[in-house]
Protein backbone atom coordinates (compact mmCIF):
# COMPACT_ATOMS: atom_id res chain seq x y z
CA UNK A 1 0.00 0.00 0.00
CA UNK A 2 1.02 3.59 -0.58
CA UNK A 3 1.20 5.95 2.40
CA UNK A 4 1.65 9.73 2.22
CA UNK A 5 3.91 11.43 4.76
CA UNK A 6 3.71 15.21 4.91
CA UNK A 7 6.49 17.00 6.76
CA UNK A 8 4.95 20.11 8.33
CA UNK A 9 7.41 21.62 10.78
CA UNK A 10 8.78 25.15 10.81
CA UNK A 11 9.35 28.04 13.17
CA UNK A 12 7.36 30.74 11.38
CA UNK A 13 10.26 33.07 10.57
CA UNK A 14 10.46 33.36 6.78
CA UNK A 15 6.95 34.79 6.31
CA UNK A 16 6.89 36.94 9.42
CA UNK A 17 4.83 38.86 10.43
CA UNK A 18 2.06 36.80 8.81
CA UNK A 19 3.65 33.57 10.05
CA UNK A 20 4.26 32.98 13.74
CA UNK A 21 5.73 30.21 15.89
CA UNK A 22 2.40 28.37 16.12
CA UNK A 23 1.35 29.40 12.60
CA UNK A 24 4.18 28.61 10.15
CA UNK A 25 3.76 29.08 6.43
CA UNK A 26 2.13 25.71 5.67
CA UNK A 27 -0.84 26.77 7.83
CA UNK A 28 -1.26 30.04 5.94
CA UNK A 29 -3.33 30.85 2.89
CA UNK A 30 -0.60 32.56 0.86
CA UNK A 31 -2.23 31.96 -2.52
CA UNK A 32 -5.35 30.22 -3.77
CA UNK A 33 -8.38 29.24 -1.71
CA UNK A 34 -6.73 26.91 0.82
CA UNK A 35 -3.67 26.80 3.03
CA UNK A 36 -0.49 25.25 1.69
CA UNK A 37 -0.97 22.21 3.93
CA UNK A 38 -4.52 21.71 2.72
CA UNK A 39 -3.39 22.01 -0.88
CA UNK A 40 -0.71 19.36 -0.28
CA UNK A 41 -3.27 16.92 1.12
CA UNK A 42 -5.69 17.65 -1.73
CA UNK A 43 -2.91 17.04 -4.27
CA UNK A 44 -2.21 13.50 -3.08
CA UNK A 45 -5.80 12.58 -2.14
CA UNK A 46 -6.69 10.84 -5.44
CA UNK A 47 -3.81 8.38 -4.83
CA UNK A 48 -3.86 7.94 -1.04
CA UNK A 49 -6.98 7.72 1.16
CA UNK A 50 -7.17 9.89 4.27
CA UNK A 51 -6.51 7.01 6.65
CA UNK A 52 -3.08 6.51 5.04
CA UNK A 53 -2.06 10.19 5.10
CA UNK A 54 0.15 11.17 8.04
CA UNK A 55 1.34 14.66 8.94
CA UNK A 56 4.47 14.99 11.05
CA UNK A 57 4.49 18.39 12.72
CA UNK A 58 5.67 20.25 15.80
CA UNK A 59 3.95 20.15 19.13
CA UNK A 60 3.10 23.87 18.86
CA UNK A 61 1.30 23.34 15.57
CA UNK A 62 -0.41 19.98 16.09
CA UNK A 63 -3.79 21.31 17.18
CA UNK A 64 -3.99 23.89 14.37
CA UNK A 65 -3.02 21.15 11.92
CA UNK A 66 -5.85 18.92 13.13
CA UNK A 67 -8.30 21.81 12.78
CA UNK A 68 -7.23 22.38 9.17
CA UNK A 69 -7.47 18.69 8.24
CA UNK A 70 -10.66 17.34 9.82
CA UNK A 71 -10.84 14.63 7.15
CA UNK A 72 -7.75 12.91 8.59
CA UNK A 73 -7.93 10.69 11.69
CA UNK A 74 -6.73 12.74 14.64
CA UNK A 75 -4.04 10.15 15.40
CA UNK A 76 -2.56 10.70 11.92
CA UNK A 77 -1.33 14.12 13.06
CA UNK A 78 1.91 13.16 14.78
CA UNK A 79 3.62 15.77 16.95
CA UNK A 80 7.39 15.69 17.30
CA UNK A 81 8.47 16.57 20.85
CA UNK A 82 11.09 18.96 19.43
CA UNK A 83 12.65 19.86 16.05
CA UNK A 84 15.22 17.29 14.88
CA UNK A 85 15.39 17.90 11.10
CA UNK A 86 14.21 15.49 8.42
CA UNK A 87 16.10 12.25 9.15
CA UNK A 88 14.38 11.62 12.52
CA UNK A 89 11.11 12.86 11.02
CA UNK A 90 11.33 10.45 8.09
CA UNK A 91 12.47 7.62 10.35
CA UNK A 92 9.56 8.14 12.74
CA UNK A 93 7.11 8.09 9.83
CA UNK A 94 8.73 4.94 8.42
CA UNK A 95 8.37 3.16 11.77
CA UNK A 96 4.66 4.03 11.78
CA UNK A 97 4.17 2.83 8.20
CA UNK A 98 6.15 -0.38 8.76
CA UNK A 99 3.98 -1.20 11.78
CA UNK A 100 0.83 -0.83 9.66
CA UNK A 101 2.18 -2.57 6.54
CA UNK A 102 5.62 -4.22 6.58
CA UNK A 103 5.72 -3.90 2.77
CA UNK A 104 4.36 -0.35 2.74
CA UNK A 105 5.62 2.28 0.30
CA UNK A 106 5.91 5.92 1.36
CA UNK A 107 5.87 9.20 -0.47
CA UNK A 108 7.50 11.84 1.72
CA UNK A 109 6.88 15.48 0.85
CA UNK A 110 7.01 18.93 2.44
CA UNK A 111 3.77 20.70 3.28
CA UNK A 112 4.77 24.07 1.87
CA UNK A 113 5.50 23.63 -1.84
CA UNK A 114 3.49 24.97 -4.76
CA UNK A 115 3.16 22.35 -7.50
CA UNK A 116 1.14 22.79 -10.68
CA UNK A 117 -0.62 21.04 -12.29
CA UNK A 118 -1.64 18.46 -9.72
CA UNK A 119 -2.16 15.82 -12.41
CA UNK A 120 1.49 16.01 -13.48
CA UNK A 121 2.57 15.57 -9.87
CA UNK A 122 0.42 12.49 -9.47
CA UNK A 123 1.83 10.98 -12.67
CA UNK A 124 5.31 11.44 -11.21
CA UNK A 125 4.25 9.75 -7.97
CA UNK A 126 2.82 6.78 -9.86
CA UNK A 127 6.04 6.50 -11.87
CA UNK A 128 8.15 6.59 -8.70
CA UNK A 129 6.00 3.93 -7.03
CA UNK A 130 6.41 1.71 -10.09
CA UNK A 131 10.21 2.09 -9.88
CA UNK A 132 10.17 1.11 -6.21
CA UNK A 133 7.88 -1.85 -6.79
CA UNK A 134 10.25 -3.15 -9.48
CA UNK A 135 13.35 -2.54 -7.30
CA UNK A 136 12.29 -2.46 -3.64
CA UNK A 137 15.79 -1.47 -2.50
CA UNK A 138 15.63 1.79 -4.43
CA UNK A 139 15.46 5.25 -2.93
CA UNK A 140 13.71 7.57 -5.40
CA UNK A 141 13.92 11.34 -5.26
CA UNK A 142 12.25 14.00 -7.40
CA UNK A 143 14.39 16.40 -9.44
CA UNK A 144 12.97 19.51 -11.06
CA UNK A 145 14.41 20.66 -14.38
CA UNK A 146 16.12 24.03 -13.67
CA UNK A 147 14.80 27.11 -15.40
CA UNK A 148 17.48 29.47 -14.07
CA UNK A 149 20.80 29.32 -12.16
CA UNK A 150 19.13 29.40 -8.75
CA UNK A 151 21.48 29.67 -5.75
CA UNK A 152 18.79 29.00 -3.16
CA UNK A 153 18.20 25.33 -4.06
CA UNK A 154 20.23 22.16 -3.72
CA UNK A 155 21.02 20.23 -6.90
CA UNK A 156 21.10 16.58 -7.98
CA UNK A 157 23.49 15.40 -10.68
CA UNK A 158 21.87 12.86 -12.98
CA UNK A 159 23.85 9.89 -14.23
CA UNK A 160 22.96 6.80 -16.24
CA UNK A 161 19.54 6.95 -17.88
CA UNK A 162 17.38 4.03 -16.79
CA UNK A 163 14.65 4.62 -19.31
CA UNK A 164 11.37 6.47 -18.84
CA UNK A 165 8.66 5.21 -16.53
CA UNK A 166 5.14 6.18 -17.53
CA UNK A 167 6.64 9.02 -19.57
CA UNK A 168 8.87 10.27 -16.74
CA UNK A 169 12.66 10.08 -17.20
CA UNK A 170 14.54 8.08 -14.55
CA UNK A 171 18.29 8.34 -13.90
CA UNK A 172 20.77 7.08 -11.39
CA UNK A 173 22.04 9.78 -9.03
CA UNK A 174 25.71 10.70 -9.29
CA UNK A 175 25.80 13.16 -6.42
CA UNK A 176 23.88 15.68 -4.37
CA UNK A 177 25.21 19.23 -4.25
CA UNK A 178 24.46 21.89 -1.67
CA UNK A 179 23.23 25.36 -2.58
CA UNK A 180 25.88 26.70 -4.98
CA UNK A 181 27.25 30.15 -5.66
CA UNK A 182 26.08 31.93 -8.80
CA UNK A 183 28.98 30.81 -11.01
CA UNK A 184 28.57 27.17 -9.98
CA UNK A 185 24.80 27.30 -10.48
CA UNK A 186 25.33 28.63 -13.99
CA UNK A 187 27.66 25.72 -14.76
CA UNK A 188 25.15 23.23 -13.38
CA UNK A 189 22.35 24.57 -15.57
CA UNK A 190 24.55 24.83 -18.67
CA UNK A 191 25.70 21.21 -18.32
CA UNK A 192 22.16 19.85 -18.55
CA UNK A 193 23.09 17.14 -16.03
CA UNK A 194 21.62 18.72 -12.90
CA UNK A 195 18.13 19.03 -11.45
CA UNK A 196 16.85 21.04 -8.52
CA UNK A 197 16.42 18.93 -5.39
CA UNK A 198 12.70 19.08 -4.62
CA UNK A 199 12.95 17.23 -1.30
CA UNK A 200 10.28 14.69 -2.27
CA UNK A 201 11.02 10.98 -1.89
CA UNK A 202 9.44 7.58 -2.57
CA UNK A 203 10.68 4.32 -1.00
CA UNK A 204 9.69 1.27 0.98
CA UNK A 205 9.44 1.97 4.71
CA UNK A 206 11.63 -1.04 5.45
CA UNK A 207 14.23 0.17 2.94
CA UNK A 208 14.70 3.64 4.42
CA UNK A 209 14.78 2.19 7.94
CA UNK A 210 17.48 -0.24 6.85
CA UNK A 211 19.50 2.59 5.32
CA UNK A 212 19.19 4.69 8.49
CA UNK A 213 20.37 1.75 10.59
CA UNK A 214 23.29 1.24 8.20
CA UNK A 215 24.49 4.83 7.99
CA UNK A 216 23.26 6.22 11.33
CA UNK A 217 23.12 3.22 13.70
CA UNK A 218 22.44 5.23 16.87
CA UNK A 219 19.56 7.03 15.21
CA UNK A 220 18.26 3.75 13.79
CA UNK A 221 18.34 2.07 17.20
CA UNK A 222 16.45 4.96 18.80
CA UNK A 223 13.84 4.90 16.06
CA UNK A 224 13.40 1.16 16.49
CA UNK A 225 12.72 1.65 20.20
CA UNK A 226 10.09 4.25 19.34
CA UNK A 227 8.61 1.94 16.70
CA UNK A 228 8.43 -1.01 19.09
CA UNK A 229 6.42 1.07 21.57
CA UNK A 230 4.22 2.82 19.00
CA UNK A 231 0.53 2.16 19.55
CA UNK A 232 1.05 0.97 23.14
CA UNK A 233 0.41 2.81 26.38
CA UNK A 234 4.15 3.43 26.68
CA UNK A 235 4.42 4.92 23.18
CA UNK A 236 4.10 8.64 24.05
CA UNK A 237 6.62 8.38 26.89
CA UNK A 238 9.13 6.49 24.74
CA UNK A 239 8.81 9.09 21.97
CA UNK A 240 9.20 11.94 24.48
CA UNK A 241 12.33 10.33 25.92
CA UNK A 242 14.00 9.19 22.71
CA UNK A 243 13.26 11.93 20.20
CA UNK A 244 15.13 14.83 21.85
CA UNK A 245 18.27 12.67 22.04
CA UNK A 246 18.26 11.81 18.34
CA UNK A 247 20.88 13.36 16.10
CA UNK A 248 19.63 16.50 14.37
CA UNK A 249 20.38 15.79 10.72
CA UNK A 250 18.68 16.01 7.31
CA UNK A 251 17.80 12.83 5.43
CA UNK A 252 19.91 13.93 2.46
CA UNK A 253 23.13 13.98 4.49
CA UNK A 254 22.20 11.05 6.73
CA UNK A 255 21.26 8.64 3.95
CA UNK A 256 20.76 9.91 0.42
CA UNK A 257 24.35 11.05 -0.14
CA UNK A 258 25.65 7.67 1.08
CA UNK A 259 23.18 5.07 -0.20
CA UNK A 260 24.02 2.86 -3.17
CA UNK A 261 20.73 2.64 -5.08
CA UNK A 262 19.44 6.19 -5.44
CA UNK A 263 17.39 7.20 -8.48
CA UNK A 264 16.01 10.55 -9.58
CA UNK A 265 12.86 11.24 -11.57
CA UNK A 266 13.01 14.29 -13.80
CA UNK A 267 9.59 15.75 -13.11
CA UNK A 268 7.90 18.13 -15.52
CA UNK A 269 5.51 20.11 -13.35
CA UNK A 270 5.96 23.71 -12.16
CA UNK A 271 7.50 23.80 -8.70
CA UNK A 272 8.10 26.54 -6.15
CA UNK A 273 9.30 25.84 -2.62
CA UNK A 274 7.99 29.25 -1.45
CA UNK A 275 11.09 29.94 0.60
CA UNK A 276 10.21 33.49 1.63
CA UNK A 277 8.17 36.53 0.59
CA UNK A 278 10.06 36.85 -2.69
CA UNK A 279 8.60 33.56 -3.92
CA UNK A 280 5.08 35.02 -3.93
CA UNK A 281 5.64 37.43 -6.82
CA UNK A 282 4.95 34.84 -9.55
CA UNK A 283 2.05 33.40 -7.56
CA UNK A 284 0.03 36.55 -6.94
CA UNK A 285 -1.63 38.80 -9.53
CA UNK A 286 0.63 41.72 -10.45
CA UNK A 287 -0.34 45.27 -11.34
CA UNK A 288 1.04 47.13 -14.35
CA UNK A 289 4.14 48.13 -12.36
CA UNK A 290 4.97 44.55 -11.39
CA UNK A 291 3.73 44.82 -7.82
CA UNK A 292 2.14 41.81 -6.12
CA UNK A 293 -0.55 43.37 -3.97
CA UNK A 294 -3.15 42.02 -1.56
CA UNK A 295 -5.51 43.95 0.71
CA UNK A 296 -6.06 47.70 0.94
CA UNK A 297 -3.02 49.11 -0.84
CA UNK A 298 -2.27 52.32 -2.76
CA UNK A 299 1.11 52.15 -4.51
CA UNK A 300 2.24 55.40 -6.16
CA UNK A 301 5.40 55.34 -8.27
CA UNK A 302 6.17 51.94 -6.75
CA UNK A 303 7.30 48.94 -8.77
CA UNK A 304 8.44 45.32 -8.52
CA UNK A 305 7.33 45.10 -4.90
CA UNK A 306 5.25 42.82 -2.67
CA UNK A 307 2.69 44.66 -0.54
CA UNK A 308 0.14 42.89 1.67
CA UNK A 309 -2.28 44.34 4.18
CA UNK A 310 -3.85 41.62 6.33
CA UNK A 311 -5.10 43.77 9.22
CA UNK A 312 -7.61 45.81 7.24
CA UNK A 313 -5.54 48.98 7.39
CA UNK A 314 -4.43 50.94 4.34
CA UNK A 315 -0.83 50.65 3.18
CA UNK A 316 0.26 53.59 0.99
CA UNK A 317 3.66 53.72 -0.68
CA UNK A 318 5.44 56.37 -2.75
CA UNK A 319 8.55 56.01 -4.86
CA UNK A 320 9.63 52.52 -3.79
CA UNK A 321 11.30 49.79 -5.84
CA UNK A 322 11.94 46.13 -4.98
CA UNK A 323 10.57 46.23 -1.44
CA UNK A 324 8.38 43.99 0.70
CA UNK A 325 5.76 45.58 2.95
CA UNK A 326 3.57 43.27 5.03
CA UNK A 327 1.12 44.35 7.73
CA UNK A 328 -0.26 41.44 9.75
CA UNK A 329 -1.07 40.57 13.34
CA UNK A 330 -0.31 44.03 14.67
CA UNK A 331 3.19 44.10 13.18
CA UNK A 332 4.57 45.62 9.99
CA UNK A 333 7.59 44.49 8.00
CA UNK A 334 9.31 46.86 5.58
CA UNK A 335 12.35 45.43 3.80
CA UNK A 336 14.28 45.54 0.58
CA UNK A 337 13.72 42.33 -1.32
CA UNK A 338 17.45 41.66 -1.53
CA UNK A 339 17.73 41.84 2.27
CA UNK A 340 15.12 39.20 3.14
CA UNK A 341 17.79 36.63 3.98
CA UNK A 342 18.20 38.59 7.22
CA UNK A 343 14.55 38.17 8.24
CA UNK A 344 15.13 34.97 10.21
CA UNK A 345 17.76 36.69 12.32
CA UNK A 346 15.47 39.66 12.93
CA UNK A 347 12.63 37.42 14.09
CA UNK A 348 14.91 35.35 16.30
CA UNK A 349 16.02 38.58 18.00
CA UNK A 350 12.53 39.79 18.87
CA UNK A 351 12.64 38.26 22.35
CA UNK A 352 15.85 40.08 23.21
CA UNK A 353 14.40 43.38 22.04
CA UNK A 354 11.29 42.98 24.20
CA UNK A 355 8.96 42.02 21.35
CA UNK A 356 8.52 38.31 22.07
CA UNK A 357 4.74 38.64 21.89
CA UNK A 358 5.08 38.94 18.11
CA UNK A 359 6.78 35.55 17.68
Amino acid sequence: MLFAIIMAGGSGTRFWPKSRRNLPKQLLNLHGDATMLQQTVERIAPLVPAERVFVITGADQAEATREQLPELPSSNIVAEPCPRDTAPCVGLAAEIVAALDPDGTMIVMPADHVIRPDEAFRRAVEAAVAVVEDAPGSLVTFGVRPTRPETGYGYIQRGEALGPRDGVAVHRVVQFREKPDRETAEKFVASGDFAWNAGIFVWKARTILGEIRRHKPLLGAALDRVGAAWGTAAGPNVLAAEFPEMERTPIDKAVMEKADDVKVLEVVYDWNDVGDWRALRPLLPADEAGNAVRGDVVALDTKDSIILSDDGGLIATIGLDDVVVVQSGGATLVARRDQLDKLKGLVEGLNASGHGSYL
